[in-house]
């Protein structure tokens, strides 16, 4: 056996507090040990070009890299050793940057951890084996959750490469926030006008099935084979022949809160969501209906021609499977009525961004005649308070929602547009314009239309007659300030939809300190997730702007299209696997194992059915769960053997 040690330096990252030819030294003391060398960057073609020579030349048939995380770089190395007829699966990565260097400050106890930790891979890789890698066929089939404009991106760009795409929205209609928005920034142009081409392609798209009012349930099986149950609510309202005619909604005799307007009109049991709605079909509210199980009032059928509005429909539950899936399940905003110091709840024209924007789109409420909420009367002076709730870890969200600057911004500019002489004033902490032309558009706003910028924070709000007293302090001048406003629009900011939160219950995905889903890797993998074939677009991973959303769905589209394109992919080797004989089929990995990948199974042995448990190779992450709950060490994982991570476990204890 012939091993060869390879430690990187990473500039400064490593050798500042490593002393990285000692660590080469002592590795070649170590037993099997043929070659070991140090090079700046190991992981540039020089590096690699070294460690294939050495393979070539020194006959090396094991290969231990002592550099960054494996998440990095181990892919880059396997296909290095691969390159020269090794398995991939002799290779090491021992982790001396982040699990040495960056948490020393001492180079003696750096040094001497490092010479630990690759002394310990060296004896686990005398006992490493080669493995191979299963193959699986592939669905050539997407599913596409959330039709907000990334759910809706994602679709077209899949269905645009030729494959089919279930595209599954909770609510009636497709659009998501973006459909609610009046204006978008830095060009003020239609919303409804960039979204609604999009929103009406989908529905026309041959290759995109689209199931709306329906909520993912459960999702089994593994990348390229996902097994998917779609619950599809009754919409009581046959879609196909719904003529959009309008006439059951006079008759209805109820009335409740429009959601897409934030609460702020009405709207009947039988509604369409907004004009431009996808699917173009009414739907009944089964929550606001008089009753349908059993029928109390019929008179929205009683009038309706093309007798479209059916009250026996009942939940539908769709099974299909697909390659790979595409999370896209958006964002709420952050609760108005966790912001009483700014008199949420008590003064009722305190609104938030949301609501401001729904006042001043032309089919909003007020139709575009902006008027205040409480008695409607026009509006003439706004304030804006940015920050509502943001970067606040002591009390609310520790977080910037990095849209908050710019859709106030926004909004003062409409608003300034529409009453030009109204006023316009913003509180804000730090304005921050981080997108294309959005430093601009902040100029603009500020030097054009005169909107006014007070750097400061708002310490009360009061109901002063008619209007709202608005008391702060401009932190510039050290000078308090007070005003009165017709309005006061708090800008609230981004937190995990519920439906996020669902769907990564179902599909056994990471969530971060926030509450959003966990990317593979922030930088490298912004769009993969902990499991493969499963990717996540727009805010279900963090705040984000229109631009940087549709970029994203682009990219995760195109990352499951190259699952789906394929007829078989390899899974990972390093998956758990059962010795039959030593295991008593008492189930604890079974309930265990957080993939759902361990069943329970029959096995004749010596004339009589034995329960055993067995392992889907292609659910199995190799995460080790099962070999550490196992009470007869009948479980072990390839790659991970017991006999590896004891001989690790010695060789650290001799240190």
């Amino acid at each position: 056996m012939r091993i060869g040690v390879y430690v990187c330096e990473c500039g400064k990252n490593i050798s500042a507090t490593v002393d990285t030819e000692k660590v080469a030294e002592y590795a070649k003391s170590l037993p099997n040990v043929a070659s070991s060398r140090v090079y700046k960057y190991m992981c540039a073609d020089p590096g690699q070009e070294i460690i294939k020579k050495d393979i070539e030349e020194l006959k090396l048939d094991k290969v231990i890299v002592a550099a960054c995380s494996p998440r990095m770089h181990e892919p880059t190395f396997r296909a290095v050793i691969e390159d020269k007829g090794l398995n991939p699966y002799t290779l090491e990565i021992v982790n001396i940057r982040e699990q040495v260097s960056w948490v020393h400050d001492d180079k003696k106890k750096g040094t001497k951890k490092a010479k630990s930790l690759v002394k310990s891979s060296v004896m686990r890789s005398a006992l490493m084996e080669p493995l191979d890698r299963k193959r699986v066929g592939v669905t050539h089939k997407a599913l596409v959750i959330g039709a907000g404009i990334a759910g809706i991106q994602a679709a077209l760009d899949i269905a645009g490469s030729g494959y089919q795409v279930t595209l599954v929205e909770k609510s009636s209609s497709i659009g998501g926030k973006m459909a609610q928005l009046d204006k978008t920034f830095p060009t003020l142009d239609c919303s409804a006008c960039i979204l609604s081409p999009k929103m009406v392609e989908v529905g026309r798209n041959p290759n995109i099935t689209l199931i709306a009012n329906a909520e993912v349930e459960q999702v089994d099986g593994y990348v390229g084979n996902f097994k998917v149950k779609i619950k599809k609510r009754p919409r009581y309202v046959i879609e196909d022949k719904c003529t959009m005619c309008d006439d059951c909604v006079p008759v209805c005799p109820v009335i409740v809160h429009d959601e897409y307007n934030e609460n702020l009109s009405p709207r009947k049991a039988i509604y369409i969501a907004f004009p431009q709605a996808i699917p173009a079909s009414y739907i009944i509210d089964p929550d606001d209906c008089l009753g349908i199980d059993p029928l109390i009032c019929s008179k929205c059928k009683d009038v309706c021609g093309p007798e479209a509005i059916d009250f026996d429909m009942k939940p539908e539950i769709i099974e299909d499977e697909f390659g790979a899936i595409v999370v896209a399940t958006g964002f709420e905003t952050y609760p108005i009525e966790n912001l009483g110091e700014y008199g949420a709840g008590n003064i009722p024209d305190v609104i938030t961004g949301l609501e401001f924007e729904r006042l001043i789109s032309p089919g909003g409420p007020s139709t575009g005649d902006l008027r205040r909420p409480s008695d409607g009367k026009l509006i003439k002076n706004v304030v804006f308070i940015h920050c509502a709730g943001s970067r606040d870890p002591a009390k609310h969200l520790p977080y910037c929602s990095k849209i908050c600057c710019m859709y106030s911004t926004k909004q003062a500019l409409m608003f300034k547009n529409e009453v030009r002489d109204g006023t316009a004033v913003n509180f804000y902490i730090d304005i921050r314009t981080g997108g294309k032309d959005y430093e601009e558009f902040y100029q603009r706003a500020a030097e054009e239309a005169k909107v006014v910028y007070i750097r400061g924070k708002v310490s009360e709000l009061i109901q002063d007659g008619a209007e709202i007293l608005v008391k702060g302090v401009n932190t510039l001048t050290a000078e308090t300030v007070e005003l009165h406003a017709d309005v006061v629009v708090l800008a609230t900011g981004i937190i995990p939809s519920q439906g996020t939160k669902d769907i990564a219950s179902v599909l056994r995905l990471s969530l971060g300190i926030n509450g959003f889903i966990k990317e593979a890797h922030p930088k490298l993998k912004p769009v993969e997730t902990s499991i493969t074939g499963v990717f996540v677009a727009g805010c279900a991973t963090g705040p984000k702007d229109i631009p940087e959303t549709v970029s994203q769905a682009g990219r995760a589209a195109v990352r499951a299209c190259n699952i789906i394109a394929q007829d078989e992919i390899e899974v990972e080797a390093t998956i758990a696997h059962v010795d039959e004989i030593l295991c008593r089929g008492c189930g604890i990995c079974v309930g265990t194992c957080p993939y759902s990948a361990i069943t329970l199974i029959d096995t004749k042995r010596f004339g009589n059915i034995y329960k055993v448990a067995s392992v889907n190779e292609a659910l199995c992450k190799g995460c080790g769960s099962c070999a550490a709950a196992c009470l007869n060490s009948a479980i072990n994982q390839f790659g991970f053997e017991d006999k590896q991570i004891l001989a690790m476990i010695q060789a650290l204890g001799e240190e």
